[in-house]
C-alpha cells in the first residue's frame, strides 16, 4: 500500500556515454572555495602544474590567478596564492559526479523530462594544502584570534541609552492579550435562545460540565452560569461530580423502566 505523502517516483535518463572518463575529486580550503564563489564565470581562477619525476608520485600544484586574489572584502586578508595538492588513490569505492540538465520549456503540452548524465567516475583524491609562508601564518592566526573572540561582551554604560533599557512588555505579547481579551468578550444571546440550545444538549447527553457548555452556547461563563442554575442541578457527588444536569421538571428524554417493573407487567398482563 502506498503512502499518500510520500514524494512519486519520476523516470528519468541517465547519459552514461562518459561513464570510462577519470575525474579528480578536490578538496580546498574554505577560503579558496569563498573566492571561487565570489568570482564571476568568464574569469580564470587558477593554473594547475603536474610535475612527474620517474620514480615518484607526480606533484600537482595550484596557482591561483591575480583576478581571485583581488576579490577582496574591506578589512580581508590576504589568502596564500601558491598551493599543493596531496594526491590518494581511490580504492574499496566506486564514485562518480553527475549532472542534471533541466528543461528550458516547462509550460510545453509534453514536457521534456529532466536529463541527468554522468560526467565520470572519480579516480583520485587530492587535497588542497597551503604552504607554510608568512601569508599563511597571517591568515591563520587571524582566524584563531575570530574564534577565540566571545559572542557577548560585557559593555558598561555611562549613561542610559534607549537601545538597552528593558522593555516591560514586548508589542507582540500586548497584541495577543488584547486579541485574546476581544475574543473573550463574547455578546450575550437572548435567554431563550440559550436557552433552546441547552435543552437540545441535554437531550443528547445527560450531563455536562462547564467547558463543554461554554464551547456549545458560545456565551460568557458568568452569564451562561446564571441561566444553568435556573434549570439545571450541579452534581457534588461522584460518578457525575462536577458536571451540570437538568432538573426533573425540564427533562424531556425518557427514563429507563426498571426491570422489576418491567416484569411485573409482563406477568399481570399474562394474567389477564
Amino acid at each position: 500500500m502506498s503512502n499518500p505523502n510520500s514524494v512519486p517516483h519520476l523516470d528519468r535518463e541517465l547519459d552514461l556515454s562518459n561513464t570510462g572518463r577519470g575525474v579528480w575529486l578536490v578538496k580546498v580550503p574554505k577560503y579558496i572555495a569563498n573566492k571561487w564563489d565570489k568570482a564571476p564565470g568568464d574569469i580564470e581562477v587558477g593554473k594547475l602544474k603536474i610535475s612527474r619525476i620517474p620514480g615518484q608520485k607526480a606533484q600537482v600544484q595550484l596557482s591561483l590567478s591575480e583576478g581571485v586574489l583581488c576579490l577582496k572584502d574591506p578589512g580581508e586578508q590576504t589568502i596564500p596564492k601558491e598551493h599543493r595538492l596531496d594526491v590518494s588513490n581511490v580504492t574499496r569505492q566506486s564514485l562518480g559526479v553527475f549532472s542534471h540538465a533541466v528543461p528550458a520549456n516547462t509550460d510545453a503540452v509534453v514536457p521534456e523530462s529532466e536529463k541527468l548524465y554522468m560526467e565520470g567516475r572519480i579516480v583520485q583524491k587530492l587535497e588542497c594544502r597551503p604552504y607554510a609562508d608568512s601569508i599563511y601564518y597571517k591568515l591563520k592566526s587571524e582566524s584563531i584570534r575570530k574564534a577565540s573572540m566571545p559572542q557577548r561582551q560585557v559593555q558598561q554604560l555611562e549613561r542610559i541609552v534607549q537601545n538597552f533599557k528593558p522593555i516591560s512588555d514586548h508589542k507582540h505579547n500586548i497584541e495577543y492579550q488584547e486579541k485574546k481579551k476581544a475574543e473573550g468578550k463574547k455578546a450575550r444571546d437572548d435567554k431563550e435562545a440559550v436557552l433552546n440550545v441547552l435543552f437540545a444538549a441535554f437531550e443528547k447527553h445527560q450531563y455536562y460540565n462547564i467547558k463543554d457548555l461554554q464551547k456549545i452556547t458560545r456565551q460568557p461563563i458568568v452569564y451562561l452560569k446564571e441561566i444553568l442554575k435556573e434549570v439545571c442541578n450541579y452534581n457534588l457527588k461522584n460518578p457525575h461530580k462536577n458536571m451540570w444536569e437538568l432538573k426533573p421538571e425540564y427533562r424531556h428524554y425518557k427514563q429507563e423502566v426498571p426491570v422489576e417493573q418491567k416484569e411485573e407487567k409482563s406477568q399481570s398482563s399474562d394474567s389477564d
